[in-house]
Order: C-alpha cells, then sequence, then structure tokens
C-alpha cells in the first residue's frame, strides 16, 4: 500500500521523527478496542472531516484489506456531513479511486 508524498517526505527527511511518531500511534493502536476494519472507517471519517485527504487512500486500502466493503467506505466519508458540511465529499473521488485500484 502506498503512502501519501508527504508522509514518505516526512520518513526520508525526519527519520527520528517518524520512528518516534509511529511508536506513538503502534502503542495507542494496542489500548483502542475497536476492531481493525472499525477503526480503519473512523480514521476514514477523521481525515475527511479535518481535510486530510493525503491519508485517505491509504486508509482506504486499509480498511478494504480488513473487509470494508465500498459501501461502508462510502458510509465512513459521508458520516461526517452533518456534522462538518459538504466538505467531506472531497474525499469521496479519492477514497474510491484507492478502493477500486
Amino acid at each position: 500500500m502506498k503512502v501519501s508524498k508527504a508522509f514518505e517526505t516526512f520518513a526520508s527527511e525526519t527519520p527520528e521523527y517518524q520512528k518516534i511518531w509511529m511508536e506513538a500511534v503502534q502503542k495507542l493502536d494496542t489500548v483502542n478496542k475497536l476492531d481493525t476494519k472499525t477503526k480503519e472507517l473512523a480514521y476514514l471519517a477523521v481525515l475527511s472531516a479535518l481535510r486530510l485527504e493525503s491519508g485517505v487512500p491509504f486508509h482506504t486500502q486499509m480498511a478494504k484489506s480488513h473487509g470494508a466493503t465500498r459501501e461502508e467506505v462510502i458510509g465512513a466519508i459521508l458520516v461526517g456531513l452533518p456534522a462538518v458540511g459538504n466538505c467531506v465529499v472531497n474525499a469521496l473521488p479519492i477514497a474510491l479511486s484507492a478502493y477500486d485500484e
């Protein structure tokens, strides 16, 4: 699975920071009681709401690899629609393209 250009640069240019960041992410993941598919779908909702589309392809593929359907990915992205408005729709074509790969 391909990560964003920004994350590639983060890893290659600041490996010490990236290592610490990934250690924290992994530790947080171990205490979260959601199953992996649900976590990935929730993460897609957050990325979409915050307009952080660069991570959408990677996390869409992660969700798919853990059993998420195309419809669940769409639902995860659009769940924020009432709270943050239609900005979440910007993530739809990105996610669907990644899902259909």
